[in-house]
């Protein structure tokens, strides 16, 4: 009989984690390697992705470093093809590329909302549209982990653009998870104020952890996350423990219910 740990396994087991030259999508792919997966890692920064890649062979598994970027039709692709040259096989897919920083809506130009959604919504799409028949033909079954933000659910000025972006993500989540059903399942996580991206930067800027000091104040659980917290919740979605789960928004948001605090428009 399999104990519930070995389920947590994804031994021959073959992942993409895009947006994963760094902080929280390093985090997600390191786990992943480390619960036995084979991790294509993918980004723009060729630098970057072939840092994590090496430091996962380092730790035993195999990796592949994939240059792309998931805005250009042919490189979304040449990612799912190069891992079935590669590998054989696609079993796990995170879309974790994406973001928008805060904005006011008069500063925001209808151009960049598009792209906003081009960005978080419609590079999800078309990636996960390649990906779903090929987990089916290769694997047999599937799974695609969302990377959202708790800005989703978090109402507030200043996030027009990106808030709407990240509601988009999950209705697509959950629409996604009724199309490719019941061969491929569809979850999100939305990470709360997390020490990655945007925010990782203005911290090591913060000599006197006042910035952190403040986050913290605002969250019940009065820390931010590290990547590693949102990884568990993706190690957790993409295995078999999560069997007959799809469709689901997952926070990891320390239970904060708010957006930080902007600006309203001047009108």
């Amino acid at each position: 009989m399999t104990g519930v740990l070995d389920r947590f396994r994804l031994d021959g087991q073959v992942a993409i984690v895009v947006g994963a030259g760094r902080g929280m999508g390093a985090a997600i792919a390191r786990a992943l390697a480390e619960a036995g997966a084979d991790v294509v890692v993918a980004a723009r920064s060729r630098a970057e992705i072939d840092t994590v890649a090496a430091d996962i062979r380092d730790r035993g598994s195999r990796a592949l470093a994939v240059a792309c970027d998931v805005l250009d039709a042919e490189q979304r692709q040449a990612l799912v093809d190069a891992t079935i040259e590669e590998f054989g096989r696609l079993d796990i897919l995170v879309n974790n590329a994406g973001g928008f920083g805060p904005r006011g809506a008069l500063d925001t130009s209808v151009e960049e909302f598009e792209d906003c959604f081009r960005f978080n919504v419609a590079a999800v799409f078309g990636l996960t549209q390649i990906a779903a028949p090929v987990m089916a033909n290769t694997a047999g079954a599937g799974s695609v982990i969302n990377i959202g933000s708790t800005v989703a659910r978090a109402v507030g000025p200043g996030f027009a653009a990106y808030a709407t972006a990240k509601s988009a993500l999950s209705s697509l989540t959950e629409l996604l998870a009724q199309d490719f059903a019941p061969k491929v399942r569809v979850n999100a996580v939305l990470p709360g104020p997390t020490r990655s991206g945007t925010i990782a930067t203005v911290l090591a800027g913060d000599d006197d952890g006042a910035i952190e000091a403040m986050m913290a104040s605002r969250n019940p659980l009065a820390r931010i996350a590290e990547p590693e917290d949102i990884a568990a919740a993706v190690l957790f979605l993409a295995s078999s423990a999560a069997s007959f789960v799809s469709g689901e928004i997952l926070g990891v948001t320390g239970a904060q219910q708010h957006a930080a605090p902007m600006p309203r428009a001047d009108i």
